[in-house]
């Protein structure tokens, strides 16, 4: 989760909080205090509120709280006349873009690394290590529009910003620090992505570095902003990014696409909130009054009707989505610490589910057999769980309906491919590496119990595996057989499916040179897995 440090005079300044106070409220607003220095403070914030991933942000936030500057906060956007037009070329490359001009800023030293740091915090939370969204931020004093967002020819030179001397844009992957942490997200595209003013200036080499022509100094007073991405997510991390400038008393203008698309967009959402579902779901009485003044210190707009209660959400908070989260931030702004405990009305005495009981047995038998237990994500991909396996996709997959990664897209139906993500992100630990999990899968939107393991070392073959399993089953004494399986995930002849009274549970056997190979692996790998 991303640490933000935010300076005691630059948030005293933006909010009127003195020192202690931060340091003794904001924990309440659902944070955790990673460090206190003499000049700063480190605060670590969950990923669901990356509108809090600057001083600027936090600075909103507290004076809601705290009850200095309460309500939702309204945002003027006029039009700049600035345009920019986008090439068809980039539909299959990154074709997303939202853009904004902040004008009238004061820029300081703190003010500046407050800018960088939420612009890479929002690489991380929002883009997905900028593959989904990136970010760029220019003087647009030293750029004249109209903008071209284009796909280029990677031999195109420009100076890459920390950089002194043109480069190719083939060069800046393979030479620039950014460039070649970034450069897989391009690898398979012919003409990449790039920004240009009226006088072919470079603004931007989306996702991978900005032109140094560009470059926001403390003089800088205005700001042209762009946002590229996979989806429009790009609208979220650009709200977010001017929503914070305003703070500073930047001016907001939009930005005209293509000749139609205006951004950014800063209406807030409305939701309707029924309070008693608000009372029910909290656990204790709560008046309207105390709602919507709940509501105003969390920064929303709140007014009732009746038995509903109407909530303005702003356009930089992206992570509404449904009612409880309202009823938790109504929670937030109540005060937790103010929630009297009580003891529960009824008492029960509990006992351990059968399915538990079976999980704690399996887990103690694959411990025994000197395998580790891992956790890995129930939400996995298609392309983890099926196109590496070298399985075809198969029927009763569930999706995931807004799916905030391209990793996470759904819910897993095998637990194998899990396993193997494991140990690629463990190729440095030393050999042999004998892992198992007991966990959850989901088939036709039903919820199954199953157990995968897999081990990988240079010796590792199909008797190895087939005794593991005996031994499993021994020790559930079940009675089992096996037939030849033709699954290809295994190698051929080295393969075999689990049957358990007459229907197949589950299959074993080596790996596919194929499959290790996908999951970036070098020695061979045994596995099974064993529906419960």
């Amino acid at each position: 989760m991303p640490v933000i440090t935010v300076y005691y005079d630059d948030l005293e300044e933006l909010s009127g909080v003195d020192k202690d106070t931060v340091i003794k409220r904001i924990p309440m607003m659902g944070c955790d205090i990673e460090r206190i220095e003499e000049d700063h403070v480190d605060i670590e914030f969950f990923p669901n509120r990356p509108d809090l991933y600057s001083t600027e942000g936090v600075a909103r936030a507290l004076k809601g709280f705290l009850g200095i500057e309460t309500g939702i906060r309204e945002f003027k956007v006029n039009p700049s006349g600035i345009k920019i037009t986008k090439d068809t070329g980039l539909e299959k490359i990154r074709p997303y873009l939202a853009c904004a001009v902040i004008r009238g800023m004061r820029f300081n030293s703190r003010s500046i690394e407050s800018l960088m740091a939420l612009q890479e915090s929002l690489h991380w939370a929002v883009g997905r290590n900028r593959n989904k969204v990136s970010i760029g931020v220019h003087d647009l004093a030293r750029i004249k529009p109209p903008f071209r967002y284009i796909a280029q020819n990677p031999d195109f030179k420009f100076t890459p910003l920390d950089f002194t001397e043109p480069m190719t844009m083939r060069e800046i992957l393979e030479k620039h620090p950014k460039g070649i942490k970034f450069a897989y997200i391009l690898e398979k595209f012919d003409k990449y992505p790039l920004i240009l003013d009226a006088e072919e200036n470079v603004l931007s080499f989306p996702p991978i570095i900005n032109g140094e022509l560009t470059r926001v100094t403390e003089d800088t007073t205005d700001l042209f902003i762009e946002v590229t991405g996979l989806d429009p997510s790009v609208s979220v991390a650009l709200n977010i990014v001017v929503a914070s400038l305003a703070e500073r008393g930047g001016r907001i203008e939009s930005v005209t696409t293509d000749g139609k698309l205006q951004t950014p967009h800063l209406a807030p959402a409305i939701m309707n909130l029924e309070n008693s579902e608000v009372r029910e779901l909290l656990g204790f009485d709560i008046t309207d009054e105390e709602i919507i003044s709940c509501l105003q210190k969390m920064r929303y707009g709140a007014e009732t009707s009746g038995k509903i209660i109407e909530v303005s959400v702003p356009a930089y908070r992206s992570d509404i989505l449904h009612n409880w989260d309202l009823i938790e931030d109504i929670g937030i702004g109540y005060g937790f610490d103010k929630i009297q405990p009580e003891l529960p009305s009824t008492s029960t005495t509990g006992k351990s589910h059968p399915i538990s009981k079976l999980r704690d047995s399996l887990h103690e038998i694959m411990t025994g057999l000197g395998y580790f237990q891992v956790m890995p994500f129930t939400l996995t991909s298609e392309r983890v769980q099926f196109d590496r396996m070298r399985r075809e996709k198969a029927d009763g997959v569930t999706h995931i309906l807004y799916p905030i990664s391209e990793d996470h897209t759904i819910v897993r139906s095998m637990i194998l491919p899990n396993l193997l993500e494991i140990l690629s992100i463990n190729k440095h630990r030393e050999l042999p590496q004998r892992i198992f999990e007991v966990g959850e899968v989901v088939v036709n939107c039903k919820t199954a119990q199953r157990l995968g393991a897999v081990a990988i070392h240079p010796q590792a073959n199909f008797t190895e595996i087939q005794a593991v399993v005996d031994a499993v089953l021994r020790e559930r004494r079940i009675e089992y057989e096996v037939v030849e399986s033709d699954d290809p995930a295994f190698i051929e002849g080295r393969r075999v499916d689990i049957i358990i009274n007459g229907k197949k549970a589950g299959m074993l056997g080596e790996i596919h040179p194929e499959v290790i190979s996908n999951f970036g692996l070098e020695h061979p790998i045994i596995g099974f897995e064993l529906g419960l």
